[in-house]
């Protein structure tokens, strides 16, 4: 049975594995998504009657990436569409390798909007908590591809729809009916979506309802790195497992996060420093379990009086990195979702994530389960208490 917080089955339920079985595919309401208007489900039966594996909330969009590979920006002559943002990628990584997944946020009464929700029902994403929310554009992002370590990316988010979640929105959700709710850190920096997080986050908490929290580090997003800090000290209180980088979180705890803004790397020193104040941050009253994705070394799992449990990575050629973390995301909460043992959730998302990084593209990028398995063999994992949820 897949374990959750301190040992106890995900979402609290004995018998969600069998209940899911007998649920029937999310399906559109209506062919409403070519004709840009999406409507709202309002039976709250038809909602509770769905069960779902992940529930993923926050910033969703168009990407388009360079068809250019390795062409400055300057110079770049055509992109491919996909749809974006982490927790859409994270959605789409989790519902390719066989997870229900539903994605909590809004878009815009927009052709991008109908774009991506045309897209994310093709992907087997439930969309009924979606919502439009006039007066908004849906986002984008536009990609470059120069590996193997430049990527730029540019942001069109100027009063983007999914910032303006709230509170009725998230009422609307079935936030207990998730065995997992995922959260995305940029979703705190501005609008009124920020408290539909918290709101949704301790909700998911009452119910227990295992709650993750991807970091997601957007610096451009944030006035500084005091409002990051000061958001997220709300909200860790009621997350079970952070995933980060070594930057994500050396911009929370680190004693210079203005380097992390400045798009600089972290010298051997800052990772040196990062180690030793961990501790102490996983310390600090129920402390969540820290998954540190650790770039080419792999991930380390951390938890409150543990030690650090590593797991390497798989070595592979790099096209482009962008969404590696999210694809990395989703093999984790799949393999916890099959109540595997933390090394093999996590051995999991590695191999999702290298196989990502030899592709193009983000979202379209995202393994099924049977690619998974021919590129790092069968990956059995066993229950475990260990590490918390």
């Amino acid at each position: 049975m897949p374990i959750g917080v301190h040992g106890a089955p995900i979402g609290g339920v004995s018998s969600l594995e069998s209940r899911l079985a007998e649920c029937p595919p999310a399906q559109l309401i209506d062919s409403c998504c070519g004709a840009g208007a999406l409507r709202h489900l309002e039976s709250e039966e038809i909602l509770r009657a769905s069960a779902y594996d992940l529930i993923t909330l926050g910033r969703c969009g168009m990407d388009l990436f360079a068809q250019n590979v390795g062409a400055p920006f300057a110079d770049i002559t055509g992109f491919d569409a996909h749809i974006g943002g982490s927790p859409t990628n994270i959605a789409v990584a989790a519902s390719r390798l066989g997870l229900r997944v539903a994605l909590l946020t809004a878009v815009g009464a927009d052709l991008v909007g109908d774009f991506v929700l045309s897209h994310l029902v093709a992907e087997g994403i439930d969309v009924r908590c979606i919502v439009r929310k006039p007066g908004t554009h849906t986002g984008l992002a536009i990609v470059g591809v120069q590996p193997p370590d430049r990527f730029p990316l540019v942001f069109y988010r100027h009063n983007p729809a999914d910032i303006w979640l709230n509170g009725e929105d998230i009422a609307a959700a079935p936030i207990e009916r998730a065995r997992i709710l995922l959260l995305s850190g940029t979703a705190l920096s501005r609008g009124s979506c920020g408290e539909a997080t918290l709101v949704a986050a301790q909700r998911a908490r009452d119910a227990g309802v295992a709650t993750y929290l991807d970091l997601d580090l957007r610096p451009d997003h944030w006035p500084s790195p005091v409002e990051l800090r000061a958001a997220l000290q709300r909200l860790l209180p009621v997350i079970d497992v952070v995933i980060g980088t070594e930057e994500e979180v050396y911009a929370l705890v680190g004693a210079t996060p203005e380097d992390v803004f400045a798009g600089k790397r972290l010298s051997s020193g800052q990772i040196a420093e990062l180690d030793e104040r961990i501790p102490p941050f996983l310390n600090a009253g129920d402390g969540p379990t820290l998954i540190l994705k650790r770039g080419a070394r792999g991930a380390s799992v951390l938890a409150a009086g543990q030690g650090e449990m590593q797991v390497p990575g798989f070595p592979v050629s790099v096209l482009n990195s962008v969404g590696a973390g999210d694809a990395f995301a989703g093999g984790l909460i799949y393999g916890r979702c099959q109540g595997w043992d933390w090394r093999a959730s996590v051995r999991m998302g590695n191999a999702c994530g290298a196989l990502v990084v030899t592709r193009h593209g983000c979202a379209a990028a995202m393994p099924r389960r049977e690619e998974v398995e021919e590129f790092a063999g069968e990956l059995p994992g066993v229950p475990d208490e260990t590490h918390g949820a």
